[in-house]
């Protein structure tokens, strides 16, 4: 998503949180969205890469396999934001892999009881683990977040990046922020190491029921304010 702009753009890749409400998903040019309060806020335009559940992964996949990603937002990108990770931090019931490969389930009928069935046993499993396995491991999502880095510096030098913590949650599909913490100061760590900005989101408060009312995603305050963060913290970069 995103115009040819010649003031430049603010490149994020990113999850649900950079398009979803607080009750549904908005088309990315809603001026209400993080990265739309970001960009303008910065004099530039937007171009988003974003799906459902993207974990630091599958953002890499999109930057290096998608000709649009590579050949047309990032040689245009002034900042490049990774706003990805949230969901890599997430507490797991069953391995990823496992989890994605539903969509290749046959027939629809018995995709969609599968997936049911997955949902309704993921929060007991959670609280029998205690939250102890993470949708990705954290060196996994440091591995990919590095190549993720090392990529637009090989074509773009010059922008700046930024990263955002993960946001934490007040979801009942996923009831244990045991991952959270630790996950947090592992962007630290891996920001420091490799010169990115830190926006912290839990300065911010976004698990507050005003802040998050579906256990998830934000409201149109939290977006504000998101975005403003971003702006500052890409600025400073």
């Amino acid at each position: 998503m995103g115009q040819a702009d010649a003031r430049g753009s603010l490149l994020v890749l990113g999850d649900s949180l950079a398009f979803h409400g607080p009750d549904r998903p908005y088309p990315p040019h809603d001026d209400r969205l993080f990265p739309q309060v970001a960009a303008r806020n910065l004099g530039v335009s937007v171009d988003l890469l974003a799906r459902p559940g993207w974990t630091a992964r599958d953002a890499w996949w999109a930057l290096t396999k998608d000709p649009v990603a590579w050949g047309q937002y990032l040689p245009r990108a002034k900042y490049v934001l990774v706003a990805v990770g949230g969901m890599d931090a997430l507490p797991a019931a069953v391995p990823t892999w496992l989890r994605e490969s539903i969509g290749y389930v046959r027939s629809g009928p018995i995709r969609r009881r599968v997936r049911g069935l997955l949902a309704g046993v993921t929060p007991g499993i959670i609280q029998v683990t205690g939250g102890r396995f993470r949708q990705l491991p954290q060196q996994v999502t440091d591995h990919y977040l590095t190549r993720i880095v090392q990529g637009v510096r090989t074509w773009r030098p010059d922008v700046p990046i930024g990263v955002l913590t993960p946001a934490p949650h007040r979801s009942g599909l996923y009831p244990s922020q045991r991952p959270h913490a630790p996950a947090v100061a592992a962007t630290y760590a891996w920001a420091q190491a490799l010169g990115v900005a830190v926006i912290d989101i839990d300065r911010l408060d976004v698990a507050s029921a005003d802040a998050n009312p579906d256990g998830l995603h934000w409201s149109w305050a939290m977006h504000e304010w998101v975005g403003l963060a971003v702006a500052e913290g890409m600025s400073a970069s």
